[in-house]
């Protein structure tokens, strides 16, 4: 008799997806899920895939996993912050955005408040 294999799906109750892995770039090496605080990662069955979300609700974006992956800079991993907590702001002269996080910020303001 063989025993059936268990299946892992992703519980996906809400359009969140709180950790991105790029397929290119990661490599599977599962530090993240190794380090994730709430466990919402597990390792993909597939070697050399990247993790499997599967808890992203609840995902405390606590930044942990990006911060230990070894190839973070590469953009294997990213945190894709809910809408209500990505902070931009815009420059009056230009109209110009600005995000936090983004490549080429705005030098920081040095002119003290108007009072």
């Amino acid at each position: 008799m063989t025993r059936p294999e268990a299946l892992a799906l992703p519980n996906l109750v809400t359009p969140n997806r709180p950790v991105v892995f790029d397929e290119n770039a990661c490599t599977g090496c599962n530090r993240c899920v190794q380090v994730c605080m709430n466990d919402i990662l597990i390792p993909n069955p597939q070697k050399g895939g990247p993790p499997i979300v599967l808890y992203p609700d609840e995902c405390y974006y606590g930044g942990v996993c990006v911060m230990e992956c070894p190839h973070r800079d590469e953009g294997a991993i990213r945190l894709n912050w809910p809408l209500m907590q990505r902070m931009r702001w815009k420059r009056k002269e230009t109209g110009e955005h600005y995000r936090v996080g983004m490549p080429d910020p705005p030098p920081p303001n040095t002119k003290p408040p108007v009072t």
